[in-house]
This record gives C-alpha cells, sequence and structure tokens, in this order.
C-alpha cells in the first residue's frame, strides 16, 4: 500500500468582504475589524505551518487564495505569502494564486503581491455592463476592471477574469461586449459561468432565481466559446478557457482527482486514506475499506479559531472511482473510456452515448469520452447520473 503523501495544492479561504454580493453564497463576512483580520491572518500561518512540518514526501505545485475577498487582509496578505513559501516545499515553478475583486486593487499592492511570490491573480470582473454588475450587487465600475487588470500584466503576473453570463436582462450583444474587454484586458485565462441563485438569493433589481433563463444562459455560454476559441483561448473545461499553457493547475488538480489541502474557515481539502491517517482524520481500523476522505472545515469562524474539527466524509474506492470520472467529464479532453466499466457503470456509458450527451473517440493513450455539445450544456444531468447511478 502507497503511504501517505504531502497534497500537491493547497487551498486557503480568507472568509472577508467588503460587501456580500447579491449572488454569492460562498461563506464570508463583512467588514471584519483589524483584530479580526489578524487572528485569521495568524491562525491561516499556523495551518501553513503544520502542514509544512509534517514531515510527509512529495512538493506543492499549486496555492490558491480565495474568498471571500484575500486582498483585504491588505499588508497581511504578502507577509502570508511569504510565510507559506517559508514553510511549504514549493515547486520551483509553483503556481500561487490570489483572488481580487478590482476595486481591491492598487498598483503598489499589485507589486507587493509580485514581489512576495504571486504568480496568477484571479480577478472578479464578472461583467463589463454597468447594469449587469448594478444587478450582480458588484461595487466597482468596468473601468477599475481595465486599470486592474493593466497593473497585474504589467507586473508580470498572470492574470484571469472570472465572468457571468444568463443574467436577466443581459442581451447577446451586452454579453459580446463584454468579452471583447475581457479579451481586450491581457487575460490568458478566462471563466465564463452561467448565474445561479439559491432560493434565499436574489439580486439588486429584486429578481429571484425564477428569473434565471438557462436557455439564454446556454446561447452566451455558446457565444463565449466561438468568440474566445477566435481569439486564441481554448476552452478546456466546462466553464474554462485559457491560452496555450496558460491552464489553471490548482484548478486541474480539482478535475483529475488529485489530494489538496482546505485552509480557512469553510474550506474543503481531499485526502487519500494514508495521508488522512496520518493526519488523525481516520481510524486505523477503517482505513482498509476508505479510498478518500473529503472534509470540510466549520463555517464559524470563531470555531475555527478555537480549533473545531472539520466534518468529514468518507468515501470507498467504488465512491472514488464514480466522483473522479464525474470531475473528469467536466474537461474537454474527457476519460479513459474503460473507467465507466471500473466505476461500474458500463450500462450508464451505453445510455449517454445513445442520447448523445457523451461520445467516444480515439486518442493516443487509447479510447476515450467526452461530453458533446449538448452534453456539455447539459452538464449537471450528465454528472448526476454518472454519481447517482444505481
Amino acid at each position: 500500500m502507497i503511504g501517505p503523501a504531502l497534497p500537491a495544492h493547497v487551498y486557503v479561504h480568507v472568509p472577508f468582504c467588503r460587501s456580500k454580493c447579491s449572488y454569492c453564497d460562498f461563506f464570508s463576512v463583512v467588514a471584519p475589524d483589524e483584530s479580526l483580520l489578524d487572528a485569521v491572518g495568524a491562525r491561516l500561518e499556523l495551518e501553513l505551518a503544520l502542514w509544512g512540518s509534517a514531515g510527509l514526501p512529495g512538493q506543492i505545485r499549486s496555492v490558491y487564495f480565495g474568498g471571500g475577498t484575500p486582498t483585504l487582509l491588505a499588508e497581511r496578505l504578502p507577509e502570508l505569502l511569504r510565510r507559506a513559501q517559508e514553510v511549504l516545499p514549493l515547486t520551483a515553478n509553483a503556481e500561487i494564486t490570489v483572488e481580487a475583486n478590482p476595486d481591491s486593487l492598487e498598483a503598489a499592492f499589485v507589486e507587493d503581491l509580485a514581489s512576495a511570490g504571486v504568480t496568477r491573480v484571479s480577478l472578479g470582473a464578472q461583467s463589463f455592463d454597468p447594469t449587469t454588475l448594478h444587478l450582480l450587487g458588484r461595487t466597482h465600475r468596468a473601468e477599475a476592471t481595465l486599470e486592474a487588470a493593466t497593473g497585474i500584466t504589467r507586473s508580470g503576473i498572470d492574470l484571469s477574469l472570472d465572468l457571468i453570463c444568463g443574467v436577466p436582462g443581459l442581451s447577446d450583444d451586452e454579453w459580446r461586449r463584454t468579452l471583447e474587454f475581457a479579451v481586450s484586458s491581457g487575460a490568458g485565462h478566462i471563466s465564463v459561468y452561467p448565474l445561479t441563485l439559491e432560493p434565499e438569493r436574489s439580486l439588486a433589481g429584486g429578481e429571484d432565481h425564477d428569473a434565471c433563463d438557462p436557455d439564454s444562459a446556454a446561447d452566451q455560454m455558446l457565444i463565449a466559446e466561438e468568440f474566445l476559441a477566435e481569439s486564441g483561448l481554448r476552452r478546456y473545461e466546462v466553464a474554462n478557457y485559457a491560452l496555450p499553457g496558460r491552464e489553471s493547475v490548482h484548478n486541474l488538480a480539482y478535475w483529475q482527482g488529485r489530494q489538496y489541502l482546505g485552509l480557512g474557515p469553510s474550506a474543503c481539502g481531499m485526502l487519500d486514506s494514508q495521508t488522512a491517517l496520518h493526519a488523525g482524520m481516520l481510524h486505523a481500523d477503517a482505513a482498509t475499506n476508505v479510498a478518500r476522505v473529503r472534509y470540510c472545515q466549520t463555517h464559524s469562524i470563531d470555531a475555527w479559531l478555537d480549533g473545531g474539527l472539520p466534518q468529514i466524509e468518507l468515501l470507498d474506492q467504488l465512491e472514488a472511482a464514480r466522483e473522479d470520472l464525474m470531475m473528469g467529464l467536466r474537461l474537454t479532453e474527457g476519460v479513459a473510456a474503460d473507467r465507466f466499466a471500473h466505476a461500474g457503470l458500463a450500462p450508464v456509458l451505453d445510455e449517454l452515448l445513445a442520447e448523445r450527451l457523451l461520445e467516444s473517440f480515439d486518442a493516443e493513450d487509447g479510447p476515450r469520452v467526452r461530453t458533446t455539445r449538448d452534453g456539455w450544456l447539459l452538464g449537471n444531468e450528465v454528472f448526476s447520473r454518472v454519481w447517482n447511478a444505481n
């Protein structure tokens, strides 16, 4: 049996926002005071140091600071980044990503991030249309996104932009203009997400989840794929586009079933059984029946600061195989066809092929399967049928 190994990917959740966007369902608190910022920064530094001193073999290929808005840590963030590089065994070309909002990035701060080792900034543009930005509860102007993008690319940091389509009232022409601005920003990576609203959420104009039109979102996803392809950004995953070589190393780890750490309140992680056993998240008598341990840190900052225990989910070999299959089908490269049989899903593959939601093709490493155009647009149905099959 393979022994424990240090996960090669680390997610760090910074649970702070200047204001709460109307559509967002991620865990965060608004306008924290300085003492809370200090406490969270110190606790994150401790968690990084604990894993760095765990004595496990392996190196870390990516660290992703998400949220929330990590840049609200202000000067604490560059210090935390430097500390991470001191205590973690990073590869020489490790990808270090920081999420940011356009109005939280002054030029001097971008330079601080660059000098602290940041290689990539994921900028929450969401739109370049003023009406759409207002509906989404975004506080920045479109011009601020372009200004922040200029500062990021000038510093030598790779730029990724997040965009949202399918917003009520967003015309296809306005959506194309947003895509044009996004490409002109110099971004080498663009994520395009259809708007989803939980039942308890509503937009600034009062529209709730019933106002979201899946047909409009699908049309705009198709527009984005065509436009971005013409601009050299290839879709490599359900919602992600990149210039050659600019794909997100960190996010690929999720879709390829790699181990990753989740640090900070509400952060989730995934460990194989031997690493989970080493970390005390799994009892020795259960290890033989468990392939994978998924965990989620508490959604209470106070409980997390006090060392609150995460929620644990145990997956056996079959469940892990199905999860990897479901995640792998998000990628345009698809998955090896024989993985369906290994996951006990040969009949499901036949059904999805017959319905033309999946297609088979030959690759250098053998027969593979990927989603068709309809399967991409109906991805949730495909993934659900893989995961929930009897």
